[in-house]
C-alpha cells in the first residue's frame, strides 16, 4: 500500500466500536486512518448482552484485562446456557449447552459415545453439563477463573451491559488514534463506479474515505439503502420478529450461565449482571400479538402489577446477498442477524471483521479477496441459522402433554429447511458419525461436534428404549471411565465468587 487508506466506520455502538479498536491494533497510523461516524441522536438497541467464548480472544487480541473492563460495563462471567422447557416431552425437562474447554478433550469421546449408544436403544447417561467443566461450574455456581496451578485453559463467555461496553470500547479506541465524529448523515456520495467517496453530515462537513464500515444497524443506511445490496430472509425458517424487554433487579448470586425459558410463542432471556438482570422475550407477532407477549412476558418475570415500562423491538433475521459490495462492508444488524438464542452476534460481527482484515492485508487493501470474503461470511451466518434453526424444529411441547401452541407445532412441522441441516439430522438419525460429517464439510461449521451433541441429546433425540437392557451401568461410558469424578474434581480449582 503506497498511501494512507482512509476507512469510514458509520455508526458506533458495539459493532463499529469493535471494528474500530480491531482496525487500530492491526494497523499503525501510517498505514491507516480510522474515523468512526455517529449520531447521538440515534440510541443503541442495547439488549445484545451475551456473548460466545471468542469475546474472550477479542479483549485478549486488545490487551484488555478483565479486571478493567468487566466492571466498567457491569459484567459477570457465563459458562453455560440453560434450555428450560424446549423439550418436555422428552426425559430432558431441561438441558445445557456448555462452552467447550481444554479440559473437554478428556471427556468428550465418553460424551460422544454414550450418545452413539443412547440412539441404539440403550439406557446411558447423556446428559450434557454432566461431561463438561462448564456444566459442572454452573451448576456449582462458580467462576471460571482457576488456581494458578490448574494445568488446562478455560473458555468461557460474559454477560455485559452493551451500552456501558460501547462506550467503554469507544474511549480505547479515541485513545488509540481513531477519529471520533458526531454528525448525522445528510447523503451518501459515490462516484461513476457506484463506489462511495464520503459521507456528508447534516451541517454540510464532507468526510471522505477510501473504505467504509456500514453500522447503521437494521437501517443499513450504506450497504441497503445507498448500495442497494439485497437482504435474504431467513423469515421462513425462523419466525421470530419481535422482542418486549424489561430488566429486573440485579440476583443476590448472579449464575454464570444465561436461562432461555421457551414461552408460548418464543423464548425468554435471562442475563444476570452485577447491577441488573436482563430479561427479554423473544416471539413471532404471527402467533401473538404485542400486547399478549407483554402480558405474558410480566407474569413470567413477576412483574405484572409493576409500572415499570416494556421496551418493544422488532427484528428482521437474515442476511445480506453481499456482505462486502463495492467499497463497503456491512457489519452488525446491518449485515444482517440471526435471533440472539446462542448469542452469536458479536460472535459473527468479530469473525467478519477478521476475515475482512485478513482480506484486505492478503491483497495488499484492494478488493481481490471480496468474493472469498463474501463466501466466507455468508457461511458462517448459514451456520448459526442452521445451529438455532435446530432448537425449533425438534422442539416436543405440545407432545403429549399441555405446553403445545400453534407457535410450536408450526417450527415443528416446519419443511422449509435448509439441505445443509437435513444431512446433519439424516446422519444423527441414522446412528452415523456426526464429527466425520462436519469434519468434512468444506467451511468449517460455527458450532463443533460437541456443540451439536449437546443440543441433540439435551433435546432427548432418541428413540424409544430396547426391550432388552443390560446390567446396570455395563456400556455407559460416564460410569465406566468415572467421568463424574474427573468433572468434579476439576471443578475444586475454581472459586465461587465474581472475581471482577
Amino acid at each position: 500500500m503506497d498511501k494512507l487508506l482512509r476507512i469510514v466506520i458509520l455508526g458506533g455502538g458495539t459493532a463499529g466500536w469493535m471494528a474500530a479498536n480491531l482496525f487500530a491494533k492491526r494497523w499503525s497510523r501510517e498505514q491507516v486512518q480510522i474515523t468512526l461516524m455517529e449520531s447521538p441522536e440515534i440510541p443503541i438497541i442495547g439488549v445484545g448482552e451475551g456473548s460466545t467464548p471468542s469475546l474472550k480472544r477479542f479483549f485478549k487480541q486488545l490487551d484488555l484485562p478483565e479486571q478493567e473492563w468487566m466492571p466498567a460495563c457491569h459484567a459477570t462471567y457465563k459458562t453455560n446456557i440453560r434450555f428450560v422447557g424446549w423439550s418436555p416431552a422428552s426425559s430432558m425437562q431441561e438441558y445445557s449447552h456448555p462452552f467447550y474447554s481444554q479440559p473437554d478433550v478428556f471427556n468428550e469421546r465418553a460424551f460422544f459415545t454414550n450418545c452413539r449408544t443412547r440412539r441404539l436403544g440403550l439406557d446411558v447417561v447423556t446428559d450434557p453439563e454432566k461431561f463438561f467443566i462448564n456444566g459442572e461450574l454452573a451448576r456449582q455456581g462458580k467462576v471460571p477463573i482457576a488456581s494458578a496451578n490448574f494445568p488446562f485453559q478455560m473458555e468461557y463467555g460474559y454477560h455485559f451491559d452493551s451500552q456501558l461496553l460501547g462506550r467503554y470500547l469507544a474511549g480505547v479506541a479515541t485513545a488509540r488514534g481513531v477519529i471520533h465524529h458526531q454528525a448525522k448523515l445528510a447523503e451518501v456520495l459515490r462516484n461513476d463506479r457506484g463506489e462511495i467517496t464520503a459521507l456528508q453530515t447534516d451541517a454540510g462537513d464532507f468526510i471522505a474515505g477510501d473504505f467504509f464500515i456500514d453500522c447503521t444497524g437494521f437501517a443499513s443506511l450504506l450497504m441497503q439503502k445507498a448500495l442497494a445490496v439485497p437482504f435474504h430472509s431467513y423469515q421462513q425458517q425462523l419466525f421470530n420478529d419481535s422482542a418486549v424487554v424489561m430488566p429486573t433487579a440485579a440476583l443476590e448470586k448472579p449464575p454464570v450461565e444465561t436461562r432461555s425459558t421457551a414461552l408460548s410463542a418464543g423464548w425468554c432471556w435471562q442475563i444476570p449482571l452485577t447491577h441488573r438482570t436482563g430479561n427479554g422475550y423473544v416471539y413471532s407477532s404471527q402467533f401473538i400479538s404485542r400486547d399478549q407477549a407483554e402480558a405474558e412476558f410480566r407474569a413470567h418475570i413477576g412483574m405484572s402489577e409493576s409500572a415499570q415500562e416494556c421496551r418493544h423491538l422488532t427484528m428482521r433475521v437474515g442476511q445480506l446477498a453481499q456482505h462486502w459490495s463495492h467499497n463497503c462492508v456491512g457489519l452488525g444488524l446491518s449485515q444482517g442477524f440471526i435471533e440472539p438464542l446462542e448469542a452469536t452476534a458479536l460472535h459473527l460481527v468479530q469473525l467478519t471483521i477478521e476475515a475482512l482484515m485478513d482480506a484486505l492485508d492478503e491483497h495488499n487493501f484492494t478488493s481481490n479477496g471480496r468474493d472469498n470474503f463474501n463466501r466466507t461470511v455468508a457461511n458462517h451466518f448459514d451456520g448459526v441459522r442452521d445451529y438455532i434453526i435446530a432448537h425449533y424444529k425438534l422442539n416436543t411441547r405440545g407432545v403429549n402433554n399441555s405446553l403445545g401452541s400453534d407457535y410450536w407445532r408450526a417450527n415443528r412441522d416446519n419443511k422449509q429447511l435448509p439441505e445443509s441441516l437435513l444431512q446433519i439430522l439424516d446422519v444423527w438419525y441414522r446412528c452415523g458419525d456426526l464429527a466425520a460429517e462436519l469434519a468434512q464439510r468444506k467451511i468449517k461449521p460455527a458450532f463443533n461436534t460437541a456443540s451439536w451433541h449437546c443440543l441433540l441429546a439435551g433435546y432427548g433425540a432418541f428413540p424409544p428404549l430396547a426391550a432388552n437392557q443390560p446390567g446396570q451401568g455395563k456400556g455407559d461410558l460416564y460410569r465406566e471411565c468415572e467421568v463424574k469424578k474427573f468433572v468434579e474434581g476439576c471443578a475444586l480449582n475454581f472459586p465461587t465468587q465474581q472475581k471482577c
